[in-house]
């Protein structure tokens, strides 16, 4: 019964789903994630799945990505092949902490849990939750309330696995964690995986996130990531979607920032047939500081759509939002970001921008940035434009024996730098920058470097 939907799955197909499977799904699972699935479902059957007529999905219908039969399991299918042996990361220069989730749940051949000589702890959110039940009860679900968004009540209710990265106060590390999350199935699957980073006081982290899709089949994914950094900490969180066409990713972070705590969120879409990527930033102390950009590249028909809401709820804090998309062919992009500034949290320093490129006229994009002050002695400031490569840029090129490819890609390539010279592990900076210039080309495929060399065009 817990196997395929032959059916489209709305919202009340999700919940009999859940109310047929829940015997199964809460015996698998450990206290913390049951003690809140039955609330979360309730929360979901109240809300459901989003539509337009919802304001912060307005350019978005995410119920498109639930309508088609996919499989859902209460335990993890048996991976046939080392999938250590079918992927291979695209920066070899990256010394990094691996951890590996294949279709949403802890790759089987790896630790489930490491503690590292300096007291951090990485590994599977299952495991956390029997091995640290004490320290996974004090943070999960705090930050992402279940109880005001369905996809997130809807994650709450299913989710039994994911990715735990705990940093304890005043301790680093000079490798970055790298998480990659694969999909590889020979049917359409339903994925849902819950993360947890909490960076405790006057701690540092860096956390690579690379999401890639290895089978020509359908994916829905919908992840929740929640994120704590505490007092004097700073954390650099870097997310690289490189997902097919066929793939559909409802992505949705949410991160609380004590005093003097310092983020930067870089998200880089290079490929993926809708993604929603939602993030909610809440400084919560003096003196934080929150960086978060954004770059897209779209072609086909895919739909990239971003929004964000960063709340300033103490005075003396910074944020800053930098997001661009390039868009090509019939490609559709929106964000939409929100700055709140509460009553009280004086000089704030907030800005917004959003800038995209469209290289036809079938392109679209939509944007609305705003902001919502209720303190007087701030500075803050949103913009947004849409528009084409500058023809005058482009003509002082080809003055100069440039082609007229070589220079709109010179163009396009300069406009995403300023998003990709922000992070800060050179290896990475590096690859990334080669991997939007052969995206940009048209050379890299949906699925680069896997060796499965699948048929079927996505």
């Amino acid at each position: 019964m817990e196997k395929t939907l032959e059916k489209p799955i709305p919202d009340t197909q999700l919940a009999d789903w859940y109310f047929a499977n829940r015997d199964r799904l809460m015996a698998s699972s450990s206290s913390v994630f049951n003690a809140y699935r039955p609330e979360a479902m309730e929360s979901f059957r109240a809300l459901g799945i989003p539509d337009r007529s919802v304001e912060n999905y307005k350019y978005t219908d995410i119920r498109e990505a639930f309508l088609s039969p996919l499989n859902r399991y209460i335990e993890p299918r048996k991976i046939l092949f080392d999938v250590e042996d079918l992927f291979h990361c695209d920066i070899p220069a990256l010394d990094t902490e691996l951890v590996l989730l294949v279709n949403g749940w802890f790759y089987e051949n790896r630790p489930k849990i490491q503690t590292l000589p300096n007291g951090m702890i990485i590994g599977s959110m299952a495991e956390a939750a029997r091995q640290y039940p004490d320290l996974l009860e004090k943070h999960y679900t705090r930050y992402a309330d279940f109880r005001k968004d369905s996809l997130v009540a809807l994650n709450t209710a299913f989710a039994q696995d994911g990715t735990f990265v705990f940093v304890p106060k005043g301790s680093g590390h000079d490798k970055a964690v790298q998480i990659v999350n694969i999909l590889l199935s020979p049917e359409n699957l339903f994925v849902q995986h819950r993360n947890l980073v909490i960076v405790e006081d006057q701690a540092m982290a860096r956390i690579v996130v690379c999401d890639h899709s290895l089978s020509a089949r359908q994916f829905l994914t919908n992840t929740v990531t929640e994120i704590r950094v505490g007092k004097n900490a700073s954390l650099d969180y870097m997310k690289l979607q490189n997902e097919h066409n066929q793939s559909s990713q409802l992505s949705s972070s949410f991160i609380t920032q004590e005093r003097n705590s310092n983020v930067m969120f870089n998200t880089v879409t290079l490929h993926g047939g809708l993604i929603r990527n939602n993030l909610q930033v809440r400084l919560n102390g003096e003196g934080a500081e929150n960086e978060t950009l954004g770059l897209f590249l779209a072609d086909r028909t895919q739909h990239v759509d971003s929004y964000t809401f960063v709340d300033h709820a103490y005075p003396n804090c910074t944020s800053n939002q930098n997001f661009k998309g390039i868009l090509d062919e019939q490609a559709t992009g929106a964000f939409t970001g929100r700055i709140l500034v509460r009553p009280g949290a004086q000089k704030t320093l907030a800005y917004q921008a959003n800038n995209n490129i469209l290289l036809t006229n079938e392109a679209r994009m939509s944007t609305k940035p705003q902001l919502e002050i209720y303190a007087d002695d701030v500075k803050c400031s949103h913009g947004a434009t849409v528009g084409q490569l500058d023809e005058n840029a482009l003509f002082y090129l080809r003055t100069r024996g440039i082609s007229k490819r070589e220079a709109r890609l010179l163009l396009m390539s300069a406009f995403g730098y300023e998003i990709l010279k922000a992070v800060r592990v050179e290896p990475l900076r590096e690859r990334l920058e080669d991997l939007v210039g052969k995206r940009l080309r048209g050379e890299l495929s949906r699925c680069n470097s896997c060796p499965l060399q699948c048929q079927e065009t996505c």
